[in-house]
């Protein structure tokens, strides 16, 4: 390239756009991460945020209806196994929030629930209780839930920033935690203002880790999916499950979107609203090339109905956030009815298929693609 092109590239505008959205984040100060806590909680409990275009996909199928089951209702049986636990149902209170007074009350609200029916439960990003420890028992919630499968949760990019084994050790030990999630989120981070956008080797760093923590490690998305390769990938660096998350729920671009005053960001978080895999592909995908690992579907699950095709399609548990959200934030008594209504949707499948278990359910071929 001559002199003359090179100068010219250097001055193009489209190139200090891009190297202004791809640089690395400024530092940002606790503060300013329990404000963009503040504000994840304000949007998804106030603004429009859910998939508008892209759904889930599990709506293009449908369960084959059993008009004799051979059943009585006291033989269904929801209980299953996940990580050597006995769970209650399939169903997986999802990673959602932390480091603020309102989402402490919401946490403990979901704790509660957790236990009284044995569920699984994940809190939201820890990385605000490591920067502010002052903060981090708005996470802790084990005493609330002292026999249930929790998780801790901090960013994979994170450990380019500065974060090893004893940042995610101490949020192991903050949570009590029977496993760690390193959330993958690459778009939320890109749209995200102040967002962390230096995800170069990652896997290794993944790989390291999960040969030096004491508990498992689950790679979850945020809401955009993991593909076969990625999934491979990442049972090859050590990871013990897999959380897919694929699209067709909240979109962490619209909610970046929302808060960014940056005109750009608000326009990349518009136009990649719907960008994803959706999540019945990625439980069919994952399980094709990882037939035992242990597998949550989340992203768009709505209801025990959407929780029980998962699983039919392959899942382990169905995950679901912003239900839970909505209903926490709501009362204590509304976290209660809503894994009621759960629970008795998911059995509603079992019964009128014939089916008296989700391994049964699994087994059977009573779903069936329609679109």
């Amino acid at each position: 390239m001559s002199r003359s092109a090179t100068q010219s590239s250097r001055n193009n505008p489209f190139n200090d756009s891009l190297h202004h959205l791809s640089s690395a984040a400024p530092q940002i100060s606790p503060d300013q991460t329990q404000s963009r806590k503040a504000d994840h909680l304000r949007v998804c409990l106030e603004e429009n945020v859910q998939f508008c275009q892209q759904t889930s996909g599990l709506e293009r199928y449908q369960f084959t209806h059993c008009c004799l089951p051979e059943l009585n209702r006291q033989d269904i049986n929801l209980k299953t196994n996940f990580l050597g636990k006995i769970l209650g149902a399939p169903l997986l209170i999802s990673s959602m929030t932390g480091g603020t007074e309102q989402a402490k009350q919401i946490n403990s609200r979901l704790a509660e629930a957790a236990q009284y029916y044995q569920l699984p439960m994940g809190v939201g990003s820890q990385r605000i209780a490591v920067e502010k420890p002052e903060v981090a028992d708005t996470f802790a919630v084990r005493s609330l839930a002292p026999d249930i499968l929790l998780f801790a949760n901090l960013g994979a990019v994170q450990l380019n920033y500065g974060y090893g084994l004893a940042e995610c050790q101490r949020v192991v030990d903050l949570l009590e935690a029977d496993a760690l999630i390193l959330h993958l989120n690459p778009l939320q981070e890109w749209i995200q203002t102040e967002g962390d956008t230096d995800f170069r080797g990652l896997l290794d760093k993944i790989t390291q880790l999960s040969a030096q923590l004491s508990i498992p490690i689950i790679a979850k998305e945020v809401g955009n999916g993991i593909s076969a390769v990625m999934a491979r990938r990442l049972i090859e660096a050590g990871v013990t499950a897999i959380d897919v998350a694929g699209a067709g729920g909240t979109s962490w671009a619209k909610i970046e979107g929302e808060r960014a005053r940056d005109p750009r960001q608000r326009r990349l978080g518009q136009t990649f609203a719907n960008w994803g895999i959706p999540t019945s592909e990625c439980i069919i995908n994952v399980r094709q090339v990882a037939p035992t690992i242990p597998l949550i579907a989340s992203g768009g699950l709505r209801n025990g109905l959407d929780v029980a095709k998962a699983i039919a399609l392959g899942a382990d548990l169905g995950g679901l956030a912003w239900p839970f959200l909505q209903a926490a934030a709501e009362s204590e008594a509304a976290v209660y009815d809503l894994v009621e209504i759960l629970i008795a949707e998911i059995a509603t499948v079992l019964f009128c298929t014939g089916n008296p278990s989700l391994n049964t359910l699994q087994q059977s071929d009573a779903l069936k693609q329609t679109k």
